[in-house]
């Protein structure tokens, strides 16, 4: 050794010298005193199985899998929560890599008292501090959590398994987990700050009605359209509401038990996708009954509206009588040289033109691609088909469209199909034109790309309370709540505004 070298024989090396800082030199000893007494415990079947799982959420392989397993549940909420635990802990571990592990180069804690069994086959080689595992878990099961309490208390178990196991097999100080940890939680806030959850989005409570408390489902007849899928929907009511009566009826049948059940009923209930939804509002306005909505079909727009996601939201709002007032969207066709009339209510949208297909053909990518691209690629297959635009009367001018839209009150929205809507009461139609003319082609796929508050010549947006279209050619399809019917000569749409009363899951008024 040379003369004028420091001997640094009697200096631990795995822990951060203290200078002058009592505080922190305290701190320091403390926290490798905790990491000592976890060393020298032991729990029973901790050996084997802690370090297996501090392996397996490398590269957060663990959570994505995680995240899989609850999207594969096929709930919208479980879907939503998943989605929100993946951006939750990509941005924790963003943070972590980016700024944590650079801001404090903290050496590993010495594996010298961690029984070899404990140890990890392959040691990290970055610094310690804060703990990117803890963080990424906290993240994630924080992230799930504001989406969907019940997937975070299933998932959050496995967080804090995943943040003690750093500590167990020697990877990191107890600090490192504890900071990590808090960063993972605060990456999910922000990504909340960002992206606010469906909670933090609900529809107004109002305009809130007086409406029946139903404890057990007394009172309730509710009918589930068979061919909707909805045994395991139907299931969880009748355990919520065991006084409920439940009618499953095949497709043919529904609009007759909806008026069987009309008859005997304090509430009518129903079960299906928006079509069967758009059956029931027809009978529950005749009769002046109020309407408890069950999701049962594909897409459920109107109830998830709502914010009834499942029969557990349902049951909620029956038993506490939680209900509101809703709009409901009219339509009247009249052609009178033929003496023909046609007329019918719808919940969500009303179109004319190419748009059915063109939803048909966005919800199928949707899922996969996200709302914008699966937009573009559902106006590039439209431009294969041979669909022409058709020919109305406007605003007093003849118009060639590719589309005409009209939803139920205002949706948020990217491109040409609807998103969400956030007030079921606020009096408007939210019509949306597509022009026809020449090249179809660029067109729609700006309608796609720009989204209905884009001004342009492709494209026009409107909130209207009424809507009259002239001159319409015999067989003009109307698609209205996934139902179709064909009109002829003029189209009136109109609203009739508050007129059904829906539950729904109201907060507690303080």
């Amino acid at each position: 050794m040379c003369a004028d070298s420091p001997d640094v024989s009697g200096i631990d090396l795995s822990r951060p010298a203290t200078g002058h800082h009592p505080f922190k030199a305290r701190m320091v000893a403390l926290d490798s005193r905790l990491f000592e007494a976890v060393a020298a415990r032991h729990w029973p079947g901790a050996d084997r199985v802690l370090p297996r799982l501090s392996r397996s959420a490398n590269h957060g392989v663990l959570w994505f899998a995680t995240a899989a397993g609850i999207a594969a549940t096929r709930t919208p909420r479980a879907r939503r929560a998943a989605v929100r635990g993946v951006a939750s802990l990509a941005l924790a571990s963003a943070t972590i890599n980016t700024l944590g592990k650079r801001s404090v180069r903290r050496p590993r804690p010495l594996l010298d008292p961690v029984p070899l069994i404990r140890r990890l086959k392959r040691q990290p080689i970055t610094t310690s501090f804060p703990s990117g595992h803890s963080a990424s878990a906290v993240a994630f099961a924080t992230g799930v959590a504001l989406e969907s309490r019940a997937w975070g208390a299933a998932v959050a178990p496995l967080a804090v398994a995943v943040a003690v196991s750093r500590v167990y097999t020697g990877a990191h100080f107890p600090s490192d987990v504890l900071v990590g940890g808090a960063l993972g939680a605060g990456a999910a806030f922000a990504v909340r700050g960002l992206v606010p959850t469906r909670a933090q989005l609900a529809p107004p409570g109002r305009p809130r009605v007086t409406a029946p408390a139903l404890p057990g489902g007394a009172g309730l007849v509710l009918v589930a359209n068979a061919g909707a899928g909805t045994p395991q929907r139907v299931k969880v009511l009748r355990d919520a509401l065991p006084e409920a009566e439940v009618v499953v009826a095949q497709p043919a049948d529904v609009g007759a038990e909806l008026e069987k059940a009309a008859a005997r009923a304090q509430v009518l209930g129903v079960c299906g996708g928006d079509g069967t939804v758009n059956a029931a509002a027809r009978v529950a306005l005749h009769h002046g009954l109020p309407l408890a909505v069950l999701p049962g079909g594909t897409l459920n727009h109107f109830a998830y509206d709502l914010g009834v996601e499942d029969a557990r939201d349902l049951a909620c709002a029956l038993e506490a009588g939680d209900a509101v007032a809703v709009d409901v969207g009219r339509f009247r066709s009249e052609d009178e040289e033929a003496g023909e009339r046609v007329e019918g209510y719808f919940l969500n949208t009303l179109s004319l033109g190419v748009y059915p297909e063109l939803v048909r053909q966005r919800e199928h990518w949707t899922h996969r691609i996200g709302g914008k691209p699966a937009s573009v690629l559902a106006a590039l297959k439209m431009l294969r088909s041979d669909e022409r635009p058709l020919t109305a009367h406007v605003g007093g001018r003849e118009r060639a469209l590719w589309m005409l839209f009209a939803g139920n009150c205002t949706y948020h929205r990217s491109g040409f199909t609807p998103g969400r809507r956030l007030d079921l009461a606020d009096g408007l139609l939210d019509v949306r034109v597509v022009h026809g003319g020449r090249r179809p082609g660029a067109r729609l796929l700006a309608a796609a790309l720009t989204g209905p508050d884009v001004r342009s010549p492709a494209q026009a947006a409107a909130r209207l309370p009424r809507l009259r279209v002239d001159g319409l050619e015999a067989g003009t399809v109307v698609a209205y709540d996934g139902e179709v019917t064909r009109v002829r000569g003029s189209l009136t749409v109109d609203k009739l505004p508050e007129a059904l009363t829906v539950y729904r899951p109201l907060p507690a008024i303080r």
